[in-house]
């Protein structure tokens, strides 16, 4: 009988009711790259990568994740075995220590707070920030292509009130404009998180899952 972590698949999605799960299962379906959804210690600890989905108020999701008893798991998965991670939407904003849309504390993985968009009161531009935007890949991280090697802008479908403002400029892996500059895709390592939703931003998106999900350790090699 083989060991359960040598019959794991690509991806496990982590379901935890607070995430668009089946449209990312959809997508990783649509690019041959095996996903299943997981609930459970057991599911997280014996995932080869993970996903972490979400969708509404940061607190909602913490204390979700808090009584379904999946934060110790999930912590002993990314921080003490380096199991690569891609927080989506509001699942990267769980990566931070602290949210100013909430009281709880965040997983603390990314040295960073989320705080609501300011817009110029001159300007525009809606609260929260729905729609495609052109997406920049900022310093050395991977998870984009180069703009100096891509044929066109990478762009995004967003929909979301707040941003992550990081504490080491190295952990920004992209920024997009909207009044002013925000951080909208995070790296440190393994860990990895996008403000925008890859599942519904066709080829772009589909890009991007599949350089993650195919990549070394989470990290694409340059």
């Amino acid at each position: 009988m083989q060991a359960l972590s040598e019959v794991q698949p690509e991806v496990s999605v982590v379901d935890y009711g607070v995430g668009n799960i089946g449209a990312l299962l959809n997508m990783f379906d649509h690019l041959g790259i095996e996903a299943v959804a997981v609930s459970d210690e057991r599911g997280i600890l014996a995932a080869s990568r993970l996903v972490l989905p979400g969708i509404g108020a940061f607190d909602r999701a913490m204390r979700t994740l808090m009584d379904r008893g999946l934060i110790g798991s999930l912590n002993e998965a990314v921080i003490a075995r380096g199991t690569p991670v891609l927080g989506v939407c509001l699942g990267m904003q769980l990566l931070a220590r602290r949210s100013a849309e909430g009281q709880l504390a965040g997983l603390g993985w990314i040295a960073a707070d989320v705080l609501r968009i300011e817009v110029p009161p001159s300007s525009a531009l809606k609260v929260p920030h729905i729609g495609w935007s052109d997406v920049r890949p900022a310093g050395v991280q991977s998870l984009f292509i180069p703009t100096d090697t891509a044929d066109e802008p990478e762009r995004f479908y967003f929909d979301h009130s707040y941003h992550m403002i990081c504490e080491e400029a190295s952990d920004i892996a992209a920024t997009f404009e909207y009044g002013r500059t925000l951080c909208c895709a995070v790296q440190r390592g393994h860990i990895a998180g996008v403000q925008f939703h890859p599942e519904k931003s066709h080829r772009f998106g589909m890009r991007l899952l599949e350089a993650w999900a195919r990549s070394q350790g989470g990290v694409t090699q340059p």
